[in-house]
């Protein structure tokens, strides 16, 4: 590969890379707006014409006159004046307002690297789709935030869990193919332990979806114990709904049973993982990763079990959220090195 091509890759992994990190702190962002309740502030969705907030002392009032319009005001917040309303609506507006700048900072650095040639025509489809569906989770976002405003000031474990899984899968997809730029097929061949290495990484996602329903319903706020949830080992009332499947989203104690159960087995699965595979034959980057999968699981399960046995601080629940996707973000990392091996870096 010549140097030009190879400071172009670069370039355009370092703009992925960016724009990957800006999603990290958007999805933190968002876990904190929901923890403090700020999430249903606002209650309309302008994205092109609403990008300055509430400036004079009449805007606000305004403002806040459309929140008490709302459920929430109404059922919860009724107590609020202005003042009190400006500190839950900051923000809600900032995670809108870092939503549109990504879509800015992927927007014109993508002509321009389009315009260069930097990105070639045939991969012009992979760009766009990264943001179409950075738009579509604005779109989605907003729809989650509708689930709030009507009757029960709540939103839709459902819509969250949604949110949660598309700003996954956009990260992990700009991610991928920013290690592609980074690291670009050599002619090498999968190692053996590659699709391991996926299914470790499916049962992480798997994980984390269920941690989107547990932060969804508020079910870390019940059987703040551990190991034992309470009393029991298996509570009572894991199938009170019926149909029976409900109980796997809309049933507290299932929810979190289920979340405990998958985050326990996917720690074990990684130090059993990290055992067997640190002594083989890696590529240098790819042993590093190894490494940093265990300490990371380690955190994440320390982060997980501190913030419910102290009933989920804000602090702690948003720490465990990031960690989560750091986590995510090293076993797409392992993924990609064992998919195309040659010999150690």
């Amino acid at each position: 590969m010549s140097d030009a091509v190879s400071a172009q890759n670069r370039a355009v992994a370092k703009w992925l890379l960016l724009c990957c990190s800006l999603v990290f702190i958007m999805v933190v962002l968002g876990g904190v707006t929901r923890l403090t309740g700020s999430g249903l502030s606002m209650v309309d969705w302008q994205p092109v014409s609403r990008l300055l907030p509430p400036i004079s002392a009449e805007e606000w009032q305004k403002t806040f006159e459309m929140y008490q319009q709302t459920p929430e005001f109404q059922q919860k917040n009724s107590h609020m004046d202005v003042n009190d309303f400006k500190g839950i609506f900051w923000l809600e507006y900032v995670h809108r307002l870092l939503g549109r700048l990504i879509g800015m900072v992927f927007f014109f650095p993508f002509v321009y690297f389009l315009w260069r040639g930097f990105i070639g025509k045939d991969e012009w489809p992979k760009y766009s789709l990264m943001f179409f569906l950075g738009g579509m989770q604005g779109v989605l976002g907003w729809y989650m935030v509708k689930s709030g405003l009507v009757n029960v000031p709540e939103v839709s474990q459902y819509r969250l869990t949604a949110h949660l899984i598309a700003a996954f899968a956009i990260f992990g997809f700009m991610f991928w193919v920013a290690l592609s730029r980074l690291y670009p097929p050599r002619g090498g061949s999968r190692h053996p332990w590659f699709g391991k290495t996926l299914c470790l990484t499916a049962l992480i996602t798997i994980t984390i979806v269920a941690g989107g329903f547990v932060a969804g319903l508020k079910a870390g706020k019940i059987y703040n114990t551990f190991p034992m949830m309470g009393d029991y080992w298996l509570p009572p009332g894991m199938l009170a709904l019926d149909p029976a499947w409900r109980n796997l989203f809309d049933n507290m104690t299932t929810v979190q049973f289920d979340h405990r159960i998958l985050a326990i087995t996917t720690f074990a699965l990684i130090v059993v993982y990290w055992a067997k595979i640190r002594n083989m034959a890696l590529p240098a980057r790819v042993g590093k990763a190894v490494n940093a999968l265990l300490h990371t699981a380690t955190l994440q399960i320390v982060l997980g079990i501190s913030t419910l046995l102290l009933v989920v601080p804000v602090f702690l629940a948003a720490a465990h959220q990031a960690v989560a996707m750091l986590l995510f973000a090293i076993a797409l990392y392992l993924c990609h090195g064992l998919h195309n091996v040659i010999n150690r870096d």
